[in-house]
């Protein structure tokens, strides 16, 4: 699978993001498309811009999405769609019940929309990483809104708005499938420090906070039931392992380090539910190598019985950093010029044809 980069998010600097069009990927869509049927990709994530669309409340203007479901409709590519990727309009609280209200309304919109436009069944991931986005806008002040102590609170609203818009575009239309994605995490304590043991444990274990919610185990209050978590995306990178307190990254060659299927199967073991690998990706000359690791990793899981659905190399082109514009190389292909031409990471595609 191939993901095209489409956060919208402030970022610190409070500079508004927008990934898709800076890789150029609305311009240039249907080319994107056939360049990843072209190499055996037939199945790619790709993002709604809440903040074009709906610049005044619940009026709503999909010109900024109708190239990408155009191109979608004519390719044949499957696209599950990320309807909130940390991005939202301005004149919203994201900690008021009017959040609920706006995103409710804008998900089943958005429904609507691609419904009549593409002749395929939906898959839409409503709220991408709502752990990781509550973190970093709700408990660090990292993104747009800037909060710091109130992650929980974040996410039990995001869960709570992810609920009710499951709920309103199954009423309308039975056959979307919902796909909920988080970071995959192993925290583990500093040597020597009793108290890390016991924070780490508990850091640890608030990964699955999202998806407890969703099936009601935790803060059942919210309406969570086990149909609410239907596919689970896992997002996994070379760094989401690490010590607590002192934050020091665990590698893939070190003593400690969990090889990826270990973690895989230890979801699948929490929530039998079927999952996929939503993001992966490394920068610069690592990509070959780290996505054959990571094809090994789910090719190990698959033959210990967990439904790995697919692979989601994550971005499928490369895209100006969020916090600096520079450029990521991080894609199978490049930047596109004028013509919508991308050049081609040649070892990286050599890696999608070994054989296992």
């Amino acid at each position: 699978m191939g993901g095209f980069e489409c956060s919208t998010h402030y970022n610190y600097k409070k500079w508004r993001i927008d990934v898709i069009k800076g890789s150029r990927h609305d311009e240039f869509a249907e080319q994107d498309y056939l360049r990843l049927l072209d190499v055996g990709i037939k199945t790619a994530r790709d993002g709604v811009r809440w903040h074009l669309i709906e610049k005044s409340p619940f009026m709503y203007d999909f010109s900024s999405l109708i190239n990408q479901a155009k191109a979608v409709e004519k390719t044949g590519v499957q696209i599950i769609w990320d309807v909130f990727h940390y991005g939202y309009p301005d004149d919203i609280n994201i900690f008021l019940p009017e959040f609920i209200e706006r995103f409710v309304a804008f998900s089943l919109a958005t429904a609507q929309f691609l419904k009549n436009q593409i002749n395929q069944p939906l898959i839409i991931c409503l709220a991408n990483e709502i752990s990781f986005f509550s973190w970093i806008a709700g408990d660090v002040g990292g993104f747009y809104p800037f909060a710091k102590g109130r992650g929980f609170e974040m996410k039990r609203q995001l869960v709570q708005a992810t609920i009710l818009a499951t709920q309103a575009i199954r009423e309308r239309y039975p056959d979307t499938r919902f796909v909920q994605t988080d970071p995959a995490v192993r925290i583990e304590p500093s040597p020597n420090n009793k108290r890390a043991i016991i924070d780490a444990a508990h850091y640890h274990e608030s990964q699955f906070q999202v998806f407890d919610m969703l099936t009601g185990k935790l803060a059942p209050e919210l309406g969570g039931m086990p149909e609410y978590l239907d596919i689970i995306g896992i997002n996994y990178y070379f760094n989401n392992q690490w010590r607590h307190p002192s934050g020091r990254r665990i590698y893939r060659h070190h003593k400690n380090y969990q090889p990826f299927h270990e973690i895989l199967e230890s979801i699948y073991k929490r929530y039998q539910r079927p999952l996929f690998i939503a993001e992966t990706g490394i920068e610069n000359e690592a990509r070959p190598e780290w996505f054959l690791y990571m094809r090994k990793q789910a090719k190990i899981a698959q033959s210990h019985n967990v439904p790995i659905q697919g692979l989601c190399l994550y971005p499928i082109v490369n895209h100006p950093g969020w916090d600096d514009n520079r450029h990521c190389h991080n894609g199978l292909w490049d930047y596109a010029d004028d013509a919508g031409n991308r050049e081609l990471y040649q070892p990286l595609a050599d890696a999608f044809l070994v054989e296992d």
